[in-house]
């Protein structure tokens, strides 16, 4: 109880409007450690998933997981440090690659954040961005 409130008796009146800050996903999922938690688990649910994991044989997988973090930090709403290729000419000479490729993909990566325990809403908005970049990723 404040100066205010034990001589009035009432509410203090609030000195400045209260500002609702709204954080960026990356903020909501965690920041740096949940984006690299959740790479690292999107990745061994990829490589078991018999529809996708042949497009990551020969792959350096280290180096695919730092890039993805990049790029995932990036479009959540963190740190842009991902300096990679954009999606249309890293896909580019992906042969047969198709939605239900890409489908694969949004459904590991939303049982991956499940598991981590990210809200559905996050996890609706993680899929939206996915979504969004189909095209892209299907050169078309």
């Amino acid at each position: 109880m404040g100066i205010f409130s034990s001589l009035f008796g009432k509410k203090e009146p609030k000195m400045e409007a209260e500002t609702e800050v709204k954080l960026s996903l990356y903020e909501r999922l965690g920041g740096e450690a949940a984006v690299d938690a959740a790479v690292d688990i999107f990745y061994r649910k990829v490589l078991m998933d018999d529809r996708i994991s042949e497009y990551f044989d020969g792959i350096d997988m280290d180096a695919q997981a730092k890039k993805q973090k990049a790029f995932l930090t990036m479009v959540f709403g963190g740190p842009a440090n991902y300096n990679g290729k954009d999606l249309r000419t890293a896909h580019a000479g992906m042969k047969g690659l198709s939605d239900i490729h890409v489908d694969a993909v949004v459904e590991n990566l939303g049982a991956t954040l499940k598991e981590l325990g990210v809200p559905d809403s996050d996890i609706a908005e993680v899929a939206a961005i996915a979504e969004s970049v189909r095209d892209d990723v299907l050169n078309r």
